[in-house]
């Protein structure tokens, strides 16, 4: 660490180097009223039209009534000055060139010292709506990749005086400003403190999505089928889960805000369930629920029936099965196998080509291909229409992708060589995943497992507003005893 230097030429000396001679660095020296002064800012980062307006220009102001006292001018910049909404005054070289990099303004005074200016002015995205959460009737905005809009948009939704905004700093080239967020009096004071621990311990260089956070977050080993901390990009998301004493962290530079705890049911809520009728959200939430079992049991399930629980099945439909597979070449499983990878690749690549051709390849990939592979006979009518379904029921749930594309495999797996066998196994396996993780003391599988009689029927039925606003349940009471 290197302090602050006493002279204007050392410091501007000095930063130059600390940077090395960094192109994005502008800086200015000037004397006023016979006091030396340097501006030094990062160009793109801080507002040249800020910087003119809120720091220049007071300084001159001020310089007249320090009397040629380059310590009283800094005094006056920084105790009696109030022409900007954040004002820092950094130790070291290294805490000024932080403030920079983050949109500061350094003002040094020969005399007196540094100081930073909060006059950010750097390009961001507009708050727009998000791209993987839709509702209807809910809010359309999401959150974007600047930080400080982010918290607006918390702040904008909870105005409470018990909501806590702590900033910290993750990632040891990086320094990327992280925003834990909390309610004062819901929230856990132990689980806050891990937290905190935990993103000031992360030992990436860099930390630039959340998803590369998440690891360190996560009390276990971090390679099980399910995650203890869930991602949203909704404001009014985060803010409801906060309200059950939960905690979310916002970090700079995405859009994805992750909270903790994160428990199984909350995939299955969506923001509309709070506008819609009860009776209406009983259906959706079962509908989810059975959308989430197809989509990952289902082509494993056809498998097993076909190949080793024939009798289950009509005689009718039986022999339409067996019509349509003998003029296949390949195994009912090799051919589940097959256009399942299939539809993972047209899905990865339906994300990753541009939006101008994602039409296209979703139009060849479920039309053209489709078809021209059940009239050359490499599968199946019934399996192409399964594939089908299983892909709709997927898109259901989207915050459980990952995990439905695995399983789905694992289960066709299961199913083509074990039968039902095999099936009961991996669901057996599954449900003790589920059921042995837990972040924070909260059981990932809570209010079923273990059964909280209060909460348990909030899995398929929503809490009526009148009976909420009694209750004002919180997080903490699905605590394994």
């Amino acid at each position: 660490m290197h302090p602050i230097p006493k002279t204007a030429s050392d410091f501007l000396s000095r930063i130059k180097n600390l940077l090395g001679q960094s192109a994005d660095l502008n800086t200015a020296k000037a004397s006023l009223s016979g006091v030396t002064c340097v501006i030094a800012s990062i160009e793109g980062m801080a507002s040249a039209q800020l910087t003119g307006e809120l720091v220049l220009a007071p300084l001159a102001r001020l310089a007249e009534l320090a009397e040629g006292s380059g310590q009283k001018l800094f005094r006056l910049v920084t105790a009696e000055a109030f022409f900007t909404a954040d004002i820092q005054q950094p130790a070291t070289l290294e805490d000024a060139s932080a403030l920079m990099f983050s949109g500061f303004a350094l003002l040094f005074v020969e005399g007196g010292g540094a100081a930073a200016f909060g006059v950010q002015g750097f390009d961001k995205k507009a708050v727009t709506e998000p791209t993987g959460e839709h509702n209807i009737m809910g809010s359309q905005e999401g959150f974007c990749e600047a930080i400080r809009s982010n918290v607006s948009l918390v702040r904008r939704r909870m105005k409470t005086p018990s909501l806590r905004l702590e900033m910290l700093k993750a990632g040891q080239s990086s320094n990327t400003d992280i925003c834990l967020c909390y309610l004062a009096g819901r929230a856990d004071s132990s689980m806050i403190s891990d937290l905190k621990r935990r993103v000031k311990n992360v030992g990436l260089d860099t930390v630039l999505a959340s998803g590369s956070l998440r690891p360190f977050l996560e009390e276990g080993s971090g390679v099980g089928l399910f995650s203890e901390l869930a991602a949203t990009e909704r404001p009014d998301v985060v803010c409801a889960r906060i309200n059950e004493g939960r905690a979310a962290l916002l970090i700079d530079g995405s859009p994805f805000a992750l909270i903790c705890p994160a428990l199984f049911g909350d995939n299955f809520r969506t923001v509309d369930d709070a506008c819609s009728k009860p009776c209406f959200v009983v259906l959706m939430r079962l509908v989810r629920y059975i959308a989430f079992f197809f989509a990952v049991m289902f082509p494993g399930i056809y498998v097993a029936v076909a190949n080793y629980h024939p009798e289950m099945l009509t005689l009718k439909l039986l022999l339409n099965l067996t019509a349509s597979e003998r003029s296949t070449p390949y195994s009912l499983f090799v051919e589940m196998l097959i256009i399942t990878v299939l539809l993972e690749l047209m899905k990865e690549a339906a994300v990753r080509m541009p939006r101008a051709v994602g039409s296209a390849i979703s139009i060849a990939g479920g039309l053209v291909i489709g078809d021209a592979a059940v009239k050359s006979g490499i599968i199946s009518s019934p399996l192409l229409i399964i594939v089908g379904l299983t892909a709709t029921a997927s898109f259901v749930i989207p915050s459980l992708a990952q995990q439905s594309s695995v399983l789905r495999l694992v289960y066709i797996c299961a199913g083509g060589t074990a039968g039902f066998f095999g099936i009961a196994a991996v669901s057996a396996m599954v449900m003790t995943n589920a059921c042995a993780s837990d972040s924070r003391g909260i059981p990932f599988t809570a209010p079923l497992l273990p059964f909280t009689k209060r909460a348990a029927a909030e899995v398929l039925i929503r809490k009526s507003p009148k009976k909420a606003a009694e209750e004002h349940s919180v997080i903490t009471e699905l605590r394994d005893p």
